[in-house]
């Protein structure tokens, strides 16, 4: 999921700078930099934000397959 993130918000944050550029008539070179800068850092972020998001429904999952096994397990013994 972290892959997806990253692949979604660091484009989306270059073709943001990059319309930003176009609509304020920004050169080319002070709005390719920033926009590369931006689809780096967004990137990382979304990688994390991704893993994070991927470890929480790991863990949910988890949880409430052990509860269910738990009650199997209940049933099965009375």
């Amino acid at each position: 999921m972290g892959r997806v993130y990253a692949g979604i918000l660091g484009p989306l944050a270059m073709a943001v700078v990059i319309c930003r550029g176009l609509l304020g008539s920004g050169g080319v070179e002070s709005t390719l930099t920033p926009a590369i800068a931006y689809l780096a850092v967004f990137s990382v972020m979304g990688a994390i934000i991704g893993q994070i998001a991927q470890a929480t429904v790991d863990e949910s999952v988890r949880t409430k397959l052990e509860q269910q096994l738990a009650t199997q397990t209940e049933k099965a013994s009375a």
